[in-house]
Formats: structure tokens, sequence, C-alpha cells
């Protein structure tokens, strides 16, 4: 094999992989269904390294990810329903159609307007597809079902938002949240049946998006701030429990809830 390898060599090493006769046996009966789950890994760890900002790291999950596509495309290429090399052709006349200030004659005056301008764009072809497909297009069009549910929620109000179909300031959105949370907990008192519940409580979450738009708080990263908090006051409750000799499983939720306080306090009083 070569010491300097090309795209053009990923592409064969992947083919070969693939080879029913003499390829990975694992690789061979993989499909789109059971790659699908890697691909949204590979997506999260070049997140992770980008947060992390270690380009090493980087280089090599953004190589992970590459390969992702190129596994799927040569999948489909044995299907015969596309190629690596459609799937280039396709996202070039799609970056350049949507970027007519670059490509073109048009005029964009800042990165507002060519925001706008990219909605604009995608929102024409939604409504192209709509009409092709024969039904009437809406503004909810393209939200693919496979986005975390958080992000997607975001993107469905953001959507609803441009045609007006929203609350026009925080303190609404607040109290509707306070209304969810009450219809939640009588739910819960009422002995609902656990689908009940679960609908009060992704009505909750929902409103909770809604409030993070509003207050433009990414939620998923305040998640992962409380996660990380969580994390780090829980291992503080585990390292003085280890000083004692004990272990959680040795203790008591009065006891630990005493800890967390003093996790609690100690970071408060390092501020």
């Amino acid at each position: 094999m070569s010491d300097h390898y090309t795209l053009e060599d990923l592409l064969s090493i992947m083919s070969r992989l693939r080879d029913k006769e003499n390829g990975c046996p694992w690789d061979v009966e993989q499909n789109f269904e059971s790659i699908a789950p890697y691909t949204i890994e590979e997506a999260y760890e070049v997140e992770e390294a980008i947060r992390a900002g270690d380009m090493a790291s980087l280089k090599d999950e953004l190589g992970d990810l590459l390969f992702q596509v190129v596994f799927h495309a040569q999948m489909a290429k044995e299907a015969g329903a596309f190629t690596f090399a459609d799937v280039v052709q396709n996202v070039s006349e799609k970056m350049v159609r949507r970027h007519p200030h670059v490509f073109g004659d048009a005029t964009i005056e800042d990165a507002d307007a060519q925001t706008s301008a990219w909605e604009a764009q995608k929102a024409k072809e939604r409504a192209e597809k709509a009409s092709a497909e024969g039904r009437i297009p809406s503004v909810l069009d393209g939200l693919t079902v496979g986005l975390p549910a958080l992000l997607r929620a975001l993107k469905l109000q953001n959507r609803a938002a441009r045609v007006g179909f929203d609350w026009p300031n925080t303190t609404q959105v607040l109290d509707k949240i306070q209304e969810e949370a009450s219809e939640l907990v009588e739910a819960h008192k009422n002995g609902e049946p656990h689908e009940r519940l679960r609908e009060e409580f992704g009505d909750l979450l929902f409103v909770m998006a809604n409030l993070a738009r509003h207050m433009k708080i990414e939620p998923e990263e305040a998640l992962r701030g409380a996660n990380a908090k969580f994390i780090r006051r829980f291992q503080r409750i585990e390292t003085l429990l280890a000083a004692d000799g004990r272990s959680p499983a040795q203790s008591n939720l009065q006891e630990m809830d005493a800890l967390w306080d003093q996790a609690k306090a100690e970071e408060k009083a390092a501020e």
C-alpha cells in the first residue's frame, strides 16, 4: 500500500473492504441501517474534539466521519442508487446555488443577510420538491426526523416563528412552562397512565426548548454544563467518602446530600 493516500485510494480501500469474496466479513454484512448509528457517533466525536480544542483528535475524527460518507456511498453504488462522485456533484451544485453572491452576480451585505438568503433559497427548494410530489408545501418541511429531539424542537419552533407563530415575549413562555408543569404534576397525582405522563413531560420539554430559544441559550450546551457540574460534584462526594474508607453504596442519601452541599459550597468559595 502507498505511504501517501488520496481520496481515490480511500474509495478503493472501501471497495476492497466490501468485496464479497476477499473483503472484511464485518464490512460486507453491513447496510445503511446498521452503519447509521456509527455515522451519528462519529459526528458527535468531531464536535467533542472541537470543544476540546484538540486539533490532532479533530484530524482523526474528521477522517472517521469522512469514512462514514465513503461507506454509505459504496453501499449506494452497489445498490445502483448513486456514487461518491454523485454526492460530490450534488453538494457542489447546492453550494454554488445557495451562494449566488460568491459564484454569481448577487450582492450580500453581511452574515445576517446571507442567513436570510440561505433560508429563502432552502424554502424555495422545499416548495419545489413539495410541488413535484403533488402536495402543499409546509413551513416545517425538510426537518429530519432523525435529529436529536431537542434540536428538532428548536428547529420546528424557529420555522414556525418565521411566519409569526411565536410568543411575542419571554414572560409568556415562562407562564406556559408553569402551566405545563402544573399539568404534569396533576397527571402524576391523579395516577394517569404512563402514556399520558410521557405526553405531558414531552410538552414541558418542548416549551423549555422554546424558552431557550427566546433567551438565546443553546439548550444542549446548557444541559452539557449541568451534566459536567453533576459529575464534578458527585465525584467530590466519592472523594470525601473514600477519605473515610467508604463508597456511595456504603453511605445513605442524607449523608450524600450533605456532602453534595459541601461540594457546592466549596465551588462557590473558589469562585
